[in-house]
């Protein structure tokens, strides 16, 4: 019978590794593969991710594009529906929602967005909130604090 205590690869699928530098009985030892003297003989050797044998990389070629706006803010998503799990009447703050679950430790910044119904009150202090979120959570009775 064939448990895990007796488990073994098919026969033919694995084969052992090429073992270097390991004396000339075994036909790999001495200079263990690599040849004698050269570029790829030597230590440290091997080309680098990029390089194209002398000619311009294609990094270099190419024109650079854009800038990067390093006062950007990533806002973390919310729809309304997805505050319907939340209790009734508290105060939604990043807190509360990294602790249910809706946003990831990592997310500094928060958005509602107004996707869904929401039929609970809740009062909401987060960074940012989309017309239509802010129409459908006033109307079911909750208010905003930005």
């Amino acid at each position: 019978m064939l448990s895990l205590s007796n488990l073994s690869p098919q026969k033919g699928s694995t084969k052992q590794r090429k073992r270097l530098g390991r004396g000339p009985g075994s036909g790999h030892g001495k200079t263990a593969g690599r040849g004698h003297k050269g570029f790829k003989a030597r230590s440290g050797s091997g080309i680098k991710l990029g390089f194209e044998g002398g000619q311009m990389p294609l990094q270099r070629r190419l024109p650079k594009r854009g800038f990067t706006n390093i006062f950007r803010r990533e806002y973390a998503i919310v729809n309304v529906k997805e505050l319907d799990k939340l209790e009734a009447g508290i105060k939604v703050d990043r807190n509360v929602l990294l602790a249910a679950g809706l946003i990831r430790s990592k997310d500094n910044f928060v958005k509602i967005l107004g996707e869904g119904e929401v039929t609970k009150k809740f009062i909401l202090a987060v960074d940012k909130v989309s017309e239509s979120a802010r129409s459908k959570i006033e109307k079911a009775g909750g208010s905003i604090e930005e």
